[in-house]
């Protein structure tokens, strides 16, 4: 009993260490080290400390092989990944891959970070969506910012604001032109499309799929996808004169944190609650960074103890009988609860936000056939997003809880 006592202490353990790692992984790009302004390097970061833990890709001296990800074949475009110069990075946890658009060049290019050869794998895609070669060399049309959302999917938005694109980071990545973002009605002065304030820097995501632009002279707009309406909520204080904010991610404990690109003065972090900007101290001040990428997401302790507060755990564990939900991701406004071994009676289907506030309620009766399938209809105009579906009998005991995306 000791000896398996201390296995479980151990393993748990163990889980909450790598737990912790991945939280504080984080990409910049960054330049050579020489106080130079040449970034096209990666390194990876820990985000709590600002320290660079290690090289990933070294312009002059990392092997790489290059492919368009449709043909599979070698791309000769260009010599290398990073040639003309990296400000958009975005890091998909879920498949291990950093996703990058090279200034000047019309392609989405990602790492894959699981290949275990010699040579790094690079994959590109290319698309009119991230500029024709008339655009190329205008200054607003460059993709300054990325992120993958809550959904699992990439955005990455122009300088000026006139065109967000989606992206896939599957087996096939395919690219959706968004539209144009358009300022709240309480921006004023503040545009979100205004050169002098809200141009360049980076983007980060919450847990509840919205999308928050940090402005290269600091300024916070909160971005929804849906309507595409950019709202400034806030402008960083606390930082030095020369400081720009180019690189933009989020730490394990909810805080953002900023790296420049213009300045060699370490990382600084803030809150949403005040945008006051303190030093992190200890933080690397040999390379300057054009942008940051990690997996974490604003405000995803919140959901998690909402969701638990919310009681998406089961009373009973059901073992032997299951209950399925297809299609998911949603795309026709239906899905459909398969279930199987359930006794015959109501069931209760809850259909929440990440938050755990219900959206919709719906009672179904399941007979007495060993299975049976039930269509539920969303309303048209419901929210794409993320949502969790919840089923309880008739006494209100927990059958199974199990995620959706509407698409």
């Amino acid at each position: 009993m000791n000896i398996k006592l201390l296995l479980s202490t151990t393993f748990i353990a163990a889980s909450v260490s790598v737990s912790a790692q991945d939280a504080n992984k984080t990409f910049a790009i960054t330049g050579d080290g020489n106080r130079d302004f040449m970034w096209m390097n990666i390194r990876q970061v820990d985000i709590t400390t600002g320290k660079i833990i290690t090289d990933v890709y070294q312009r002059d001296k990392t092997a790489f092989l290059m492919k368009d990800a449709d043909t599979k074949t070698q791309s000769a475009a260009h010599r290398t990944p990073t040639e003309t110069m990296v400000a958009a990075a975005a890091y998909d946890k879920n498949q291990n891959k950093l996703f990058f658009t090279p200034m000047r060049v019309g392609e989405l290019r990602w790492l894959d970070l699981n290949a275990k050869d010699n040579e790094q794998k690079y994959y590109t895609v290319t698309s009119t969506l991230l500029n024709t070669n008339n655009e190329l060399n205008d200054e607003a049309n460059q993709f300054s910012r990325m992120v993958i959302g809550a959904d699992g999917n990439g955005y990455a938005l122009t300088n000026d604001a006139s065109r967000l694109v989606k992206f896939t980071t599957g087996k096939k990545v395919t690219i959706t032109d968004l539209g144009a973002v358009m300022d709240d009605e309480s921006n004023k002065s503040v545009s979100i499309k205004n050169k002098c304030t809200s141009w360049g820097g980076d983007m980060i995501a919450d847990a509840y799929n919205k999308l928050y632009i940090i402005s290269a002279n600091h300024y916070v707009f909160v971005l929804d996808v849906e309507t595409r309406v950019a709202k400034q909520i806030g402008y960083i204080t606390g930082l030095p004169a020369a400081y720009s904010t180019n690189g933009a991610a989020v730490d394990k404990d909810g805080n953002v944190v900023v790296a420049s690109a213009n300045t060699f003065a370490g990382y600084y972090k803030f809150s949403l609650k005040d945008f006051v900007a303190t030093f992190v101290e200890g933080s690397d001040m040999v390379y300057n960074a054009s942008d940051l990428a990690n997996g974490n997401l604003l405000f995803q302790k919140e959901v998690d103890a909402a969701r638990t507060f919310a009681d998406f755990k089961p009373v009973v564990p059901v073992l032997t009988n299951e209950a399925h939900i297809y299609p998911n991701p949603v795309t026709n406004s239906e899905f459909k609860i398969y279930f199987e071994g359930q006794q015959a009676g109501r069931y209760n289907v809850t259909i929440t936000d990440l938050s755990g506030k219900p959206v919709m309620t719906r009672i179904v009766t399941v007979g007495n056939a060993k299975a049976q399938v039930e269509t539920i209809q969303l309303n048209r105009a419901f929210a794409k997003g993320m949502y969790m579906v919840k089923v309880t009998d008739a006494n209100n005991k927990f059958i199974f809880t199990e995620r959706i995306v509407v698409q």
